[in-house]
């Protein structure tokens, strides 16, 4: 018996499929050993780092059946994952097992297909331990920093907090954003939007020998005066330019270029695409039976193996035809450092299991993710789309304007998924031609802040800074909101306020953890390692021992910068101590008991406590408890609440005349009445919280029909469309068929 020793119990389902009785193959599920995490877990002694590795309680069981089947077994390959950090982990399963890692056959695919299974089994080699150096190196690189300036963080700032070589410099470009977008400050300008008979757009580009751009006409006045003298001129046709534009063929994916892709095409987050490319790669099934359908997903390569390019250009040739079929094979590569070209860019791994034949074994978010790369592998093999460009000066005595127009003259890989490049004709002039004006508007506009970073974006600044490397983009946004470094809302990235305060701090005392320049280069320094074998330690203790001189240096001199500081005042509610915190809208204090106690009170500019103005009684009564009704103020605006809260939760409509329905409730016949809440407006039983009846629809007397549904059928209007909806299982009739 072979034994074959991967990551992934998916992968090793997979290549099980594929071998025969002869193999065993069995999954490490990712690292079986590692740092500790209770200490620190490096020691350092005579100048060198020697790691203390151990393996944790929820990895034993695996490691046990690892080193079971190796005691029976004829030869034991290592088939870990095939970049620096599968290299390290199929290192320490050597290690697990007490074998010598450089005795063990080491196996790499870029693909999880029969095919690439047995030419890795035939190609054996040994594990290469620069890798394994280059991926210690960035492991005790991150613990030093890690573990180190963790605690500091929190002593000066706030507990919970941490900071992270990669995770700190890009928060930075996040922070850096915003307070570009704090210190903007909008510009006016103004712009001369002109139309020419039939129906012709164009841009001023001269007047009066002044080149017109974004900024040169600044106010109301000025735009005036221009819109008022270029109406009395006489323009014609002074130049019309016409030529061909190719659209190029998109690159294939690789991680960064995919995760931005999948972003802004299928909304997607990062560590989304991650995960259903990992099912992608390990195996779903197929005709054939389970295999995998793409290549390995964590790469910054743009090769392409040239089996599959000819697949490609075969598929292509047969599917489309040969006018989008190039003469010769398109290669591409990327010209940044560090690019991996060993390795493939991100691709299907059979042409012939196409979308369409995909959509019957594949679940939607998984078929949609193909649906991507297959189709921008087939593009990066086909010919460049072809358009006119179509450029008319429009001119006069005084100013001068230009028309530009477009049409598509052939798709080529645009026939795939269409394009976004709209045909814009412009009307057959002559030069000389003289042009009316059609119309004339002055516009104003104001200058707009640069827009936040969505995990798309940021993913590229990265990429362009040299930060981190395709393993690490999405992880270190989830780092970064599990931190509650921060938010994303509506796609946009947005620091929370301990994020300025952690940047600040680390800008002043420890640049070089948030310099982006000094990420990058240790990265260069890592690969160096992986692929020339530069001295590790060297590298280690060059950044090891300057770094704790600061962090020793920064625990007697960083003033504490603890967000929640107590004011010496006991909570009146509980007696805890109230705290003086920061929040979204300026200084509070807040009791420390939170989220047990609620206790706040407002302050000025000064740190005076206000006062908060006492509720005003109205003269209603609870019609709960009997209690007088008070008058707040919410969300919503004005509301009745019982002045026994939280005793009496009642509250009530402050509208002279409550809504109430005709329909009794459906559950126990008391009043529906149209209710408020922070998620809007419903109808609710006047009996709550006895009853917990609510319909964002008025219920009517109707039934419902569906078997076994009792419930009662609202109207609506659904999609344009008035129909009745059951409010219990939600089915719908038109209303003329009810």
């Amino acid at each position: 018996m072979n034994l074959i020793i991967v990551e992934s119990p998916a992968k090793a389902k997979t290549i099980k499929n594929f071998l025969g009785k002869d193999y065993e193959v069995i999954a490490s599920k990712g690292h079986i050993r590692d740092l500790p995490k209770s200490r620190f877990g490096i020691k350092v002694e005579d100048d060198k780092f020697i790691p203390e590795y151990s393996v944790a309680k929820e990895n034993a069981p695996v490691v046990k059946q690892i080193k079971t089947l190796a005691k029976d077994a004829k030869t034991i390959y290592i088939a870990t994952d095939e970049d620096r950090e599968g290299e390290a982990i199929g290192w320490h399963i050597a290690h697990a097992m007490k074998k010598d890692p450089e005795s063990l056959p080491r196996i790499v695919f870029h693909e999880i297909t029969k095919g690439a299974i047995q030419h890795a089994l035939d190609t054996p080699r040994k594990i290469d331990m620069n890798q394994v150096n280059a991926q210690q190196t960035r492991r005790l690189l991150d613990r030093i920093v890690g573990f180190k300036i963790s605690p500091l963080l929190a002593s000066k700032i706030q507990k919970g907090l941490s900071g992270g070589r990669v995770q700190s410099s890009s928060l930075k470009i996040v922070v850096d954003r915003e307070r570009e977008i704090k210190a903007f400050i909008p510009q006016e300008y103004w712009s001369i939007d002109t139309v020419f008979k039939t129906a012709i757009d164009a841009n001023l580009i001269l007047f009066d020998g002044t080149k017109i751009e974004k900024l040169t006409i600044e106010n109301k006045q000025e735009a005036e005066l221009i819109t008022k003298t270029i109406s009395s001129l006489e323009f014609h046709v002074d130049s019309i330019e016409t030529k061909q534009r190719k659209s190029s063929t998109p690159a294939p994916f690789m991680t960064s270029t995919l995760q931005q892709s999948a972003s802004s095409k299928l909304g997607f987050s990062p560590k989304k695409t991650m995960m259903v490319a990992q099912t992608l790669y390990e195996g779903v099934k197929t005709p054939n039976g389970t295999s995998g359908v793409i290549t390995y997903m964590r790469t910054d390569s743009l090769n392409l193996a040239k089996e599959a390019v000819e697949a490609g250009r075969e598929y292509i040739l047969n599917t489309f035809g040969e006018k989008y079929l190039p003469k010769n094979a398109k290669v591409y590569t990327k010209t940044a450092k560090g690019a991996q070209e060993a390795h493939e860019a991100i691709r299907p791994t059979m042409v012939d299991f196409t979308p369409d034949i995909a959509s019957k074994f594949l679940k939607p978010d998984e078929l949609k993710l193909y649906r991507l790369i297959y189709n921008r592998f087939l593009a990066s093999q086909m010919m460049d789309a072809l358009f006119e460009q179509q450029s008319i000066i429009f001119k006069s005595s005084r100013a001068s304007y230009k028309a530009n127009g477009r049409k598509l003259l052939f798709d080529g890989f645009y026939i795939l998924e269409g394009s976004d490049d709209k045909d814009k004709l412009l009307p057959t002039l002559t030069k000389g031609q003289a042009i009316d004006i059609e119309n004339i508007t002055p516009t104003q506009h104001f200058t707009e802040p640069p827009s936040r970073y969505s995990e798309a974006s940021l993913i590229k600044k990265l990429e362009s800074e040299g930060i981190g490397r395709p393993s690490t983009y999405a992880p270190t946004i989830s780092t970064l909101q599990a931190r509650k470094y921060i938010d994303i809302q509506k796609r946009q990235i947005i620091p929370t306020e301990v994020a300025f305060t952690v940047t600040k701090m680390l800008e002043e005392h420890f640049e070089e953890i948030v310099d982006a320049s000094f990420t990058a280069n240790m990265e260069e320094i890592l690969d160096e390692i992986a692929e020339k074998g530069k001295d590790w330690q060297k590298i280690l203790r060059d950044f090891y021992f300057p770094f704790i001189e600061k962090i020793e240096k920064g625990k007697k001199e960083i003033k504490s910068l603890k967000l929640a500081k107590p004011i010496g005042r006991n909570c009146p509610k509980c007696a805890e101590e109230l705290l003086l915190r920061s929040g979204r809208y300026g200084n509070f204090i807040a009791c420390s008991g939170f989220p047990k106690c609620k206790y706040t009170e407002q302050i000025d500019e000064d740190g005076n406590t206000v006062e908060k103005p006492a509720d005003e009684v109205s003269e209603e009564k609870c019609d709960k408890c009997g209690s007088d009704m008070v008058i707040k103020n919410g969300r919503n605006g004005k509301f009745l609440a019982c002045s026994a809260y939280p005793k009496c939760k009642n509250t009530k409509s402050l509208d002279a005349q409550e809504k109430v329905s005709d329909i009794p409730c459906p559950k126990c016949k008391g009043k529906l009445l149209w209710r408020t809440s922070r998620r809007g407006a419903f109808w609710g039983c006047e009996n709550y919280p006895k009853c917990d009846f609510i319909s964002k629809f008025e219920p009517t007397d109707k039934k419902c029909l569906e078997a076994g549904c009792d419930g009662f059928l609202a109207r609506r209007t659904y999609r344009n469309k008035e129909v009745y909806e059951c409010i219990t299982c939600k089915s719908r009739t038109p209303v003329q068929e009810a």
